[in-house]
């Protein structure tokens, strides 16, 4: 029976496996990711770097952000279950940890393989991310580049890498579900620090193991060593005592070893070994064969498998093969019908099974026009390869998250789209991009490519296959810009100090909306704040000449900049359980708003202002 100290130490090791080095609580690390200063330092097995401790304290920074829709980027945005998102991935999973904690099947990332010769464009500010991300898009000022060369001593890159790449696995892994997985795609730059890492994150019995994607298909002549061949897939469960993989499906090869010489009436079969090397105390009897041959016993060293009355009841059965003769030494017959029906996963993915870049890049082709071949994405994955994650680890029916937040060419929606056109399944996708400038005119951004891609693979894909039988929404995409909140925020630190400029400063925030709020922007923002999920269905109502939109069926956001008695038994008469009203709305905050939420109490509704 499992103590309560064990539970409570099981419960710690989920919420901060960090704190754990080979399965003992390390109170040092606890107090480092929690940012807590600690005097002296106990020597520990574990990865460090420089940067570390600031990318530990990063985590406890929330997000003045929010996600803001664009409805001509968006393809049926009101009912639409997937989503593209354009902005930093870091200030995106600090988003998305309300609605989404918990609730994602699948992650697969393709991140910067720090190869040294390229630039990247998350050399992250942990203390502003919002103003770090408008600097670098350009939206405030123009000196704000963070464009970080990764040309540089061994030791800084990795550290850097390594700061980059902490944060954002630490935020996805809360978005895990428990029977959640997540695949990452990498070189052999970082391959050795990634495992330390998600080791760290994740908790080393998490790791599930290292996947060799065989990338290429023919040998670079060009090499000076050797021709790299592949790449690595990293897998961690966020618990792996929950997740299993799915079999793949058998190949043509499999069942083609399987015949039916006897005509037997349970179909093909193959041959077996009744012998084997294990020692089995039963295993050693005479066999009389249906010829009248005897044979004394299994061949030398080895036994037989079964017992002898277990042989005889197989015979009986018509499950030991004689040979055609009836002279054979015997085999057992093994039946297609009843193996098992898929095939284990390996850790060696062949591109004549899920692709190579070549194929990745063919496939780009199909769905995006470049104008020149310089423009042309260079690192895309194949589809190929994202199929085969999805069949390991999502079902067509279990209305499963795919989230991939370095989108990069849209290879992950792209896949994700093929499969539920393929078994008519309810799989959703939210794919994030930071907008990186691409130099060409075609495609301004990396994020210009991505949506260009999902909305190209929806065309190709929603009238094929099974595509009729997806639920609504499955080949729509919500599209969303990482933007500066819809409500106005107080900033002590700034705020004037003498008092006719700190009355003019005060009566800019007599209302509370921004001056570019708009009524979507702000719906998705309280979803955000609600903890709801972006991908629910949006739906209008007119309530005493105000709009209100329903969120699912639990929760409706009132848009009235005016509410009045009228309106408020309105949103009573509509039953929703949740309502969120805006704060502006009250001209006489107090007695308004106070009417409000206990005429809404009254009605088992719980209501909150923004």
């Amino acid at each position: 029976m499992t103590s309560d100290l064990d539970r409570r130490v099981t419960e710690l090791k989920d919420l901060l496996p960090e704190a754990f080095t080979d399965g003992e609580f390390d109170p040092a690390k606890a107090a480092e990711v929690l940012g807590i200063a600690t005097t002296g330092e106990r020597e520990h097995y574990g990865l460090r770097w420089a940067g570390k401790q600031e990318a530990q304290a990063s985590l406890q920074v929330g997000s003045v952000a929010t996600l803001r829709p664009n409805l001509a980027k968006s393809i049926d945005y009101d009912t639409a279950r997937n989503l593209v998102i354009e902005g930093d991935n870091l200030e995106v999973l600090r988003l998305l940890q309300r609605g989404y904690n918990d609730k994602v099947k699948l992650i697969y990332i393709d991140p910067p393989y720090n190869t040294g010769n390229t630039n990247w464009l998350y050399n992250d500010d942990f203390s502003d991310g919002l103003i770090a991300y408008l600097e670098a898009t350009g939206q405030v000022a123009e000196d704000g580049n963070r464009k970080s060369s990764k040309t540089e001593a061994a030791g800084r890159r990795h550290s850097g890498w390594l700061s980059m790449m902490y944060p954002r696995l630490a935020l996805a892994r809360n978005l895990l579900a428990q029977d959640g997985v997540i695949f990452v795609s990498i070189d052999d730059n970082e391959v050795h620090n990634l495992r330390h890492l998600m080791d760290e994150v994740f908790g080393p019995e998490n790791f599930v193991g290292t996947v060799i994607w065989q990338k290429v298909y023919s040998p670079k002549s060009s090499a000076r060593h050797f021709s790299e061949d592949h790449d690595y897939l990293v897998v961690y469960a966020r618990n792996a005592n929950e997740w299993t993989p799915n079999l793949l499906p058998r190949t043509a090869e499999m069942d083609a070893a399987y015949k039916n010489p006897d005509n037997d009436p349970r179909g093909p079969w193959k041959s077996g070994d009744l012998s084997a090397r294990n020692f089995y105390s039963k295993g050693t009897y005479p066999i009389t064969c249906p010829s009248g041959r005897v044979i004394d016993g299994p061949p030398k060293g080895n036994y037989w498998r079964v017992s002898e009355e277990s042989f005889r009841e197989m015979d009986a059965d018509g499950r030991i093969w004689w040979g055609t003769d009836g002279n054979a030494t015997p085999s057992v017959k093994r039946f297609l019908s009843e193996v098992k029906q898929g095939r284990v996963p390996q850790t060696l993915w062949t591109y004549k099974e899920v692709g190579h870049n070549q194929d990745a890049k063919k496939q780009l082709l199909e769905r995006v026009t470049f104008e020149t071949s310089d423009s042309v994405f260079d690192t895309p994955k194949p589809t190929g390869l994202i199929r085969r994650m999805l069949t390991l680890a999502t079902s067509p029916d279990g209305d499963d998250i795919v989230l991939d937040f370095f989108a990069g060419s849209g290879s992950t929606a792209d896949g994700v789209l093929q499969a539920n056109a393929e078994d008519g399944g309810n799989r959703r996708f939210i794919s994030v991009q930071f907008p990186e400038p691409t130099g060409h005119s075609d495609y301004g951004t990396v994020a210009d490519i991505t949506r260009t891609r999902v909305a190209a693979a929806i065309e190709a894909t929603q009238n094929t296959g099974n595509a009729a039988t997806c639920p609504a929404g499955t080949f729509e995409f919500r599209y969303l810009e990482l933007a500066a909140s819809n409500f106005k925020v107080w900033d002590s630190s700034t705020a004037p100090t003498s008092e006719p400029e700190l009355a003019e400063a005060l009566a800019l925030y007599s209302s509370n909306l921004a001056a570019d709020a708009d009524d979507h922007a702000i719906v998705a923002e309280v979803v955000l704040k609600e903890g709801a999920t972006l991908d629910l269905p949006w739906r209008d109502v007119s309530l005493a000449g105000e709009r209100t939109v329903l969120v699912g069926n639990k929760l409706a956001i009132c848009l009235a900049r005016n509410v009045t008695t009228e309106l408020t038994d309105a949103l009573v008469d509509l039953g929703v359980p949740r309502v969120v009203m805006l704060d502006a709305a009250f001209t006489d905050k107090d007695q308004a708003k106070s009417n409000a939420f206990y005429r809404l109490k009254n009605a088992d509704i719980t209501m909150r202002t923004v």
